[in-house]
């Protein structure tokens, strides 16, 4: 999965990538740098109720932003810093959508670990 998201990660100032279940919990994480908190510290399932369904939004900060798209998988979260082109991170996603939504939860509600390797 790290390679499907490498496009995303060379735009300029884009931190990193996260996937977060309906559930809340963090699927997947990817970073171009080392982050002083743990993303996995952090209460997701809070988040993503307060998302209430919603298909794509653009959370701006103090010290940044978050781009939130829905997938069949739960929420791609890229967080990004001003500088960032949020209408190519749009583009990026767009084309990447169809590949993120193949890997369908297994019986037990987890990608399988194929996903991983790719």
């Amino acid at each position: 999965m790290k390679k499907l998201f490498a496009d995303i990660l060379s735009i300029k100032d884009v931190k990193g990538v996260m996937i977060v279940s309906f559930n809340g919990d963090l699927i997947f994480e990817e970073f171009s740098s080392p982050l002083s908190e743990k993303p996995a510290n952090r209460d997701w399932k809070s988040f993503v109720d307060s998302l209430n369904g919603v298909r794509e939004a653009n959370l701006n900060f103090e010290k940044g932003m978050l781009y939130v798209r829905k997938t069949e998988i739960g929420y791609l979260v890229i967080p990004m810093g001003f500088l960032a082109s949020s209408p190519m991170v749009r583009l990026t996603c767009d084309v990447l959508l169809p590949s993120i939504n193949k890997y369908k939860k297994g019986k037990k509600g987890k990608i399988p670990a194929s996903a991983w390797r790719m």
